[in-house]
């Protein structure tokens, strides 16, 4: 099949967009796969899906596929990517837009000088809700949040903060992101068993209260330029753990998002994130209408 895409970008996050607007493609995992693959396809981390609103109060639902072909619950710089799309497109001069994602409904603002923000909902911390498996571990205080010990080959325990922003992230401060391992603990950390549905790894370097830098390994995507849900838990965390003030600049190595987070005794706060979304070009691909399923073999 021939299909129709614009390739976007959030602080160096980038993205195949497909317009399911006017009725679904049905792809396959592989076939999400294929156009994620950066020899063979377009290339990017995530694939986002375009489609009507599912019901009354709702103007778009979005559907978001990993690299690895693997549907996700939430990713912020998408969102972004998401409203810029349909602002570009004539789909909607609605502003801001409300939209379906798996995991709830977001609120989506588009600014006079092209950035979006992002209403991201509260983070959970209620560790069945992440997923995470606590059994046996006994947690180390900070602040007024704790961190688990999670043991890791050739490391033995690191600490990390566990929460999820619609999707599960595990977050490690680090003295130095240049330096962090984090192509080695990546990928031993996303697919460690105490998280059963993966996580996605943060390694946070704290700069001063509202200044912070980050690296994120992703679940299904490996380390990409940004991460918004990724930097929306740091920042929560580094509150939660007394090292940060309620607005932070986040300094990933495709750009800089700002989150915003004032807590709260129940933390059911809803965090905000803003930052840049850009159209990078337009095209059309053949997708194999048949291609290996290896999850199917």
């Amino acid at each position: 099949m021939h299909i129709r895409f614009t390739k976007m970008q959030g602080a160096g996050n980038d993205f195949v967009v497909l317009d399911e607007t006017r009725g679904r493609l049905g792809l396959s995992a592989a076939q999400y796969r294929f156009l994620a693959d950066r020899h063979f396809g377009v290339g990017a981390d995530q694939i986002l899906s375009v489609r009507p609103s599912p019901g009354p109060g709702l103007d778009f639902e979005y559907a978001i596929h990993n690299a690895d072909g693997g549907e996700v619950e939430h990713c912020g710089n998408g969102a972004r990517c998401f409203v810029r799309f349909v602002h570009d497109k004539g789909l909607s001069q609605r502003n801001p837009l409300r939209v379906k994602v798996v995991n709830g409904e977001l609120e989506l603002r588009m600014h006079p000088d092209g950035r979006v923000t992002v209403d991201m909902g509260p983070p959970v911390f209620a560790l069945d809700r992440v997923p995470f498996k606590n059994d046996g571990l006994r947690p180390e205080p900070m602040g007024g949040f704790e961190r688990w010990p999670l043991a890791l080959p050739y490391a033995g325990d690191v600490l990390v903060a566990v929460l999820s922003m619609g999707n599960p992230h595990a977050v490690l401060l680090v003295d130095d992101v240049d330096t962090a391992s984090v192509q080695a603990w990546g990928p031993w950390m996303e697919a460690h068993e105490r998280f059963p549905q993966r996580v996605n790894a943060g390694f946070l370097q704290v700069v001063s209260r509202s200044e912070v830098r980050l690296r994120v390994y992703e679940r299904g995507a490996g380390e990409t330029l940004a991460c918004g849900t990724g930097a929306c838990a740091a920042v929560v965390s580094g509150i939660r753990l007394g090292l940060l003030d309620a607005k932070v600049d986040v300094h990933t190595r495709g750009g800089v998002l700002t989150i915003e987070w004032h807590d709260s005794p129940q933390h059911d706060q809803p965090v905000s994130m803003t930052g840049p979304a850009t159209s990078v070009f337009e095209g059309e691909i053949e997708v194999p209408d048949h291609l290996a399923d290896p999850a199917a073999s």
